[in-house]
């Protein structure tokens, strides 16, 4: 099992940066598959990008490809999502989660554990 907590979340103006952090406890972070996801009020959640157990292979979806970086760090636990140029639309609530087997990478099923989530809100 793993424990999951994000940071970083916070008021950016459209243009600007953030980077959040997720940070995990309790079993190997290096065996798991992370993604973010993100749910705006009164939307679906949706994946936002993923990357491989070991780091080499990232993921994203169409709308944050070319802004936002997912990276990794396995000897600190910790999962990094980089957002640039942001725009209002980005505005959501972030979660982190952590897969055991992930085949579809931008499933929520597909994923075991989550964390609690930190609010984005992009200013226009």
């Amino acid at each position: 099992q793993v424990q999951l907590v994000e940071s970083g979340g916070g008021l950016v103006q459209a243009g600007g940066s953030l980077r959040l952090s997720c940070a995990a406890s309790g079993r190997t972070f290096s065996s798991y598959t992370m993604g973010w996801f993100r749910q705006a009020p009164g939307k679906d959640r949706e994946f936002v990008a993923a990357i491989s157990r070991g780091g080499s292979n990232t993921y994203y979806a169409d709308s944050v490809k070319g802004r936002f970086i997912i990276s990794r760090d396995n000897a600190k636990g910790t999962m990094y999502l980089q957002m640039n140029s942001l725009k209002p639309e980005d505005s959501a609530v972030y979660y982190c989660a952590a897969g055991i087997t992930v085949y579809n990478y931008d499933t929520q099923s597909a994923y075991n554990y989550w964390g609690p989530g930190t609010q984005v809100t992009v200013s226009s």
